[in-house]
């Protein structure tokens, strides 16, 4: 039984190496004339179907499987054995449910014609309007554009006055605190902090009285001469 075996695989392994010595030939001998000839190996299997004596489950037998006993297997059987699988044809077609649910759902995932061009139309017409919207806006921000850029130059240039103010601000302190305590002072020391509020307070006591100053000047001012009652020019 070994030697048999053996005989059969040595033959089987023959007739491969036949093959590929057969196939390189034909590559070899095709790609110097032409294209290259390609050459597919397919061995299905066979389908058994027996014909004279099919297995037609028995619908009312209780071992026989729920799944084998839908209008869907009948079909199968049907498509497979015909008139001999013993299924009526007209059992077959679809009732009036199903074909409404088939209908609604041909139109839902299958649409017609004219219901696809109407919606590319609509997807077009949405497109082209959100195009020109966009449009509409950019040439509303480009008119705005200079004074946009006017507010700001404006703006940095507060800024930058802002910072030099502070910065001269802030070594007139340092230099108002060296000139009164003999030494520089770290600006986040306690004793400067103090001497920038006392100072702080001075200068908010000064604008008030200038204010009243001011105040008193504009009320002791001479109001201008009304014209007589019976004046005229």
């Amino acid at each position: 039984m070994a030697v048999s075996m053996l005989c059969g695989r040595s033959v089987r392994v023959r007739g491969l190496l036949r093959g590929i010595s057969v196939l390189k030939t034909l590559i070899g001998s095709t790609t110097q004339c032409g294209p290259l000839l390609q050459i597919v190996y397919y061995n299905p299997k066979p389908l058994r179907l027996n014909f004279k004596d099919p297995y037609i489950p028995d619908k009312k037998s209780e071992k026989t499987p729920e799944w084998q006993k839908t209008i869907k297997y009948d079909r199968k059987l049907f498509g497979r054995y015909g008139f001999a699988s013993g299924v009526d044809p007209e059992q077959l077609w679809p009732s009036s449910e199903e074909l409404k649910e088939m209908i609604t759902e041909e139109k839902e995932w299958q649409p017609s014609l004219e219901e696809m061009l109407t919606n590319i139309r609509a997807k077009e017409q949405e497109r082209a309007k959100k195009l020109q919207s966009r449009e509409k806006l950019i040439a509303a921000n480009m008119a705005k554009m200079p004074q946009m850029v006017a507010e700001w130059r404006r703006q940095s240039h507060d800024i930058k006055r802002k910072h030099k103010e502070e910065k001269a601000r802030r070594e007139r302190l340092l230099a108002e605190a060296r000139e009164r305590f003999g030494y520089a002072l770290d600006p986040r020391s306690p004793k400067f902090l103090d001497m920038v509020k006392e100072i702080e307070k001075e200068e908010k006591k000064k604008r008030k009285l200038l204010k009243r100053q001011k105040n008193a000047e504009e009320s002791a001012a001479p109001a201008p001469d009304a014209p007589a009652p019976g004046a005229t020019s």
